[in-house]
């Protein structure tokens, strides 16, 4: 268990400062920092949430929100990649225990993490280039990828410096298993998953 850092005042952090009046001005908005860049995504669609409320289904039947982990939308995550660096996942799955894992900036240590989704939207580029380089390097050990745009679903896995050593894009008509590391079985349908997100 690591023990939360104390936040630091804003004036100490610059880019941190406006993120938060940023989103203070634009509500539903996501804004993150990734590499030391502010990234600003506008509210998420209908068909964006409903996809992953279609991939929270079987992680919830597989018993992945009870006492052992926690399954949390829009939650933040701080990255070790700059100073101010942290990022929004659509879903992550945590550790029971990530309330004593707060950083800062209502973050939460990547040491609890044990996989992040992200939907994609406009700014899918993000999804699939930035922040893959972002988690692996916080050592997010599945990352899963909503890719509306191209109709797959990313299964990255095995972070490796600055990207996953093992990459796979599955096609509509394929039934996916994560890792048994996430800590149970949980079997996504690709179909149904982007047909909830067309």
């Amino acid at each position: 268990m690591s023990a939360a850092s104390v936040e630091r005042p804003h004036n100490e952090r610059p880019l941190i400062a406006e993120a938060n009046h940023l989103m203070d001005r634009n509500p539903g908005y996501r804004v993150e920092i990734i590499g030391g860049q502010l990234l600003v995504s506008p509210p998420p669609d209908g068909p964006h949430a409903d996809a992953l409320t279609e991939l929270m289904l079987p992680f919830v039947s597989a018993g992945l929100h009870g006492t052992e982990s926690r399954l949390l939308q829009g939650v933040g995550l701080w990255l070790p990649t700059a100073a101010e660096d942290y990022a929004i996942p659509d879903l992550s799955l945590v550790d029971a225990d990530y309330k004593d894992h707060l950083t800062e900036n209502s973050c939460y240590d990547p040491m609890c993490f044990r996989l992040v989704v992200e939907v994609t939207s406009s700014n899918y580029r993000t999804d699939l280039r930035t922040k893959v380089a972002a988690y692996a390097e916080a050592k997010i050990p599945v990352y899963v990828v909503v890719d509306r745009e191209h109709q797959r679903l990313h299964v990255l896995t095995e972070p490796a410096e600055d990207t996953y050593a093992n990459h796979r894009p599955h096609a509509p008509g394929e039934i996916v298993t994560l890792p048994d590391s996430i800590g149970a079985k949980v079997t996504l349908d690709v179909a149904a998953v982007l047909e909830a997100g067309s």
